[in-house]
C-alpha cells in the first residue's frame, strides 16, 4: 500500500516494462490483482493488444513516461537480459520499487550496485525467480527445513524440451536461473565447486546442452541438466535424502507433481540392498505460482519487508551463473583440476562478499519477510516469526521466540527461554533476563481464540527485566526501569522505577549505569543525579 498526500493508503500501482512473451503473463496477473495502471512496449502492436484486452490501462513507448508518472509506485522488467541493469537502474534513481524478471543482471558488480542503490534508497529489489513461488516447491522446501527427507545427499534438476530456441543467450542463461535459485534455497549456502560441460551443436558459438555440477560446503552435490534440443518436455527436480527421496516433477498432474519415496538402503552381510516402496502423494492446495509471485511483490512494497527473492539471492544465482559460463568457454589449460580450483576460488570471494551482516545459528529458524540488523546474533533454538524487525547489535539467546509482527530495537539481549509475542515491543537497549514472561492477552483460555484482544505491551530504552519475571500485557515498562527477578508488573513502571514483589511496587530509584539511587536520587557509582517528573518518573538533571 502507498500514502496519499491526505494520509489515506492505497493499493500499490504497478507499470510492467515489455509485454512479449513472458511480460505478457506479467501483464495478466497484475491486472487481475487489481495493480496495475501503465504498460511499456517499444513495439506498437503490442501495446494495441494489451489495450484491446485491457481498457482502461495507459500505454506509452518509452521509459521516460513510466519514470514520469508519479502514480506509479513499482515497475515490473520483462525485457532482454541485457537491458536490465540500466532499466533497474534508471527505475531506482527514480524512486520506484523494482520487479525484474531473471537474470537480475548480467555481471556480478551490476547486481551489487542495484542492491546498494534500492538499499539506500528504502526500495524493494525483487528478482522473478518463479520456481520459488511454487506452492508444490514451497512445500518440498518445507519438508527439507523440517528434516522430513533426512540429510540430503544429492539433488539434481532436468529443464528439458524441444524449444524455444533462443540467439541472444545460451542454454545455460535460458533455463538454468530458476533451477539454480532452487537448489541453493534447499541448500541453504552457496556452492564451493562449479563445473559445467557442454555442446554447440545449432550454432558454433552458442550452447544448446549443458550439464553444470555443484558442491558445497557441507558435502551436498547437486547438477542440473538442460536442453532445448530434447525430444519431450521433463521438468524435474530429484531431492536423495539418506531417510527418503523426493521427486518434484512439473510436467504431471497436479496431484502427482510432488511424490515421495521412502526407499532404504539395507544391508545384507556387508552388501547394500534398495528397499523400495512405494511412491506417497502431498497433498497440496492449487494456485497458481506467477499470482503468488506478484502477490508477494505488492505485498513486500506495501510493508517494507524483504521479499524472498531479492537481490542479494538474485545475485547469488548470477554467480553460479557466471561460474558455469567461465567453465564452458574458459578452460584453464583445460586442465579440470585447475578449473575447477579456480571457480572455487571466485564463488567463495563473491560468497563473502554477500554473507548476511547477522549470525543465525543453524539451529534458528527465521521466517520469510523478516528484517535483521547489522551485527545481531541469534543463537540455538530460536525462532522469529514472520513480519518481525529486530534492531542491529541484538543477541538473542538459545530457545527464543519473537513474533510474529514483533519490533525490538537496537542492542537488546533476550536471554534464554524468553517468548516476546505479538503485541509487545522492545526500544533500543533492552534486556530480558532468562525465562520472564510476556503476555498479551488479559484471560487467555486454550479453547476461545483471543487474538483480536491482544493488549500492546511497551518496553522503553534501556529498562531491565529480571528472571523469571511476568510482565502482564497493556501496560508500559519505562526507561531504565528495572524489574526485579520473580516481580510480577500489573501497572505501568515509571522511568527509572526499581520494582520488586507480586504485585510488583516501586522499592527505589535506578540510575541509567544500572546502580541503586540514595535517598537524594544521586548516583554513587557514576556520580549523575536526578529529579522527579510530574508523571512519577525520574529524570537526569
Amino acid at each position: 500500500m502507498s500514502a496519499t498526500t491526505k494520509g489515506e493508503v492505497r493499493p500499490v500501482r504497478v507499470a510492467v516494462v515489455g509485454s512479449g512473451y513472458w511480460g505478457k503473463n506479467l501483464v495478466r496477473n497484475f491486472h487481475h490483482l487489481g495493480a496495475l495502471v501503465l504498460v511499456c512496449d517499444r513495439s506498437e502492436a503490442s501495446l494495441a493488444q494489451v489495450a484491446q484486452q485491457y481498457p482502461g490501462v495507459d500505454t506509452c513507448l518509452a521509459l521516460s513516461e513510466v519514470l514520469g508518472r508519479a502514480e506509479v509506485d513499482a515497475v515490473v522488467i520483462a525485457t532482454p537480459a541485457e537491458t536490465h541493469y540500466a532499466v533497474a537502474k534508471e527505475c531506482l534513481l527514480a524512486g520506484k520499487h523494482v520487479f525484474v524478471e531473471k537474470p537480475l543482471v548480467l555481471r556480478e558488480s551490476e547486481g551489487q550496485e542495484l542492491i546498494e542503490l534500492a538499499g539506500e534508497r528504502g526500495l524493494t529489489l525483487m528478482v522473478g525467480h518463479l520456481l520459488q513461488y511454487h506452492p508444490v516447491f514451497v512445500r518440498l522446501k518445507e519438508m527439507v527445513a523440517a528434516g522430513e527427507l533426512g540429510r540430503i545427499h544429492y539433488i539434481y534438476s532436468n529443464r528439458l524440451n524441444l524449444g524455444k530456441i533462443r540467439r541472444e543467450e545460451n542454454i545455460l542463461w535460458s533455463f538454468a536461473p530458476h533451477d539454480i535459485s532452487m537448489i541453493l534455497s534447499l541448500a541453504g549456502e552457496l556452492p564451493e565447486l562449479v563445473f559445467a560441460t557442454g555442446g554447440n551443436y545449432l550454432h558454433q558459438r552458442i550452447a544448446d546442452v549443458t550439464t553444470t555440477h555443484l558442491e558445497f560446503p557441507s558435502g551436498l552435490k547437486a547438477h542440473i541438466f538442460v536442453s532445448w534440443l530434447h525430444p519431450f518436455k521433463d521438468q524435474r527436480l530429484v531431492v536423495v535424502g539418506e531417510g527418503k527421496m523426493a521427486v518434484f516433477d512439473d510436467t504431471q498432474p497436479w496431484a502427482d507433481k510432488l511424490l515421495i519415496y521412502p526407499h532404504q538402503i539395507k544391508w545384507d552381510h556387508q552388501v547394500p540392498v534398495a528397499d523400495k516402496a512405494q511412491a506417497e502423494r502431498v497433498e497440496i492446495p492449487q494456485s497458481e505460482p506467477l499470482r503468488a509471485e506478484c502477490q508477494h511483490f505488492l505485498a513486500c512494497v506495501a510493508g517494507g519487508q524483504p521479499p524472498l527473492t531479492d537481490g542479494r539471492e538474485g545475485l547469488a544465482v548470477l554467480m553460479v551463473l557466471n561460474a558455469a559460463q567461465r567453465s564452458l568457454t574458459d578452460r584453464v589449460g583445460h586442465v579440470p583440476g585447475e578449473e575447477r580450483l579456480e571457480l572455487a576460488k571466485l564463488v567463495k570471494g563473491l560468497a563473502e562478499e554477500i554473507t548476511p551482516p547477522y549470525f543465525v545459528h543453524e539451529t534458528a529458524l527465521v521466517d520469510d519477510g523478516c528484517e535483521i540488523g547489522e551485527g545481531t546474533k541469534i543463537w540455538h533454538f530460536s525462532h522469529v516469526l514472520k513480519g518481525s524487525r529486530i534492531g542491529a547489535g541484538c543477541n538473542i539467546g538459545q530457545n527464543v521466540v519473537v513474533g510474529p509482527d514483533v519490533t525490538i530495537g537496537a542492542g537488546c539481549k533476550i536471554q534464554n527461554n524468553v517468548s516476546v509475542y505479538k503485541g509487545v515491543t522492545l526500544e533500543d537497549d533492552v534486556f530480558c533476563g532468562p525465562s520472564m514472561v510476556f503476555t498479551n492477552v488479559h484471560n487467555p483460555r486454550a479453547f476461545i481464540r483471543r487474538m483480536d484482544e491482544i493488549r500492546p505491551t511497551l518496553v522503553k530504552t534501556g529498562a531491565s527485566l529480571g528472571a523469571n519475571c511476568t510482565i502482564v500485557c497493556g501496560h508500559a515498562v519505562g526507561a531504565y526501569a528495572f524489574i526485579g527477578a520473580g516481580a510480577v508488573v500489573t501497572r505501568d513502571v515509571p522511568d527509572h522505577a526499581l520494582m520488586a514483589g507480586n504485585p510488583a511496587r516501586r522499592i527505589g530509584w535506578m540510575c541509567k549505569c544500572g546502580v541503586r539511587l540514595d535517598d537524594n536520587l544521586g548516583c554513587a557509582a557514576c556520580g549523575a543525579r536526578y529529579q522527579t517528573k510530574d508523571d512519577g518518573g525520574l529524570v537526569q538533571l
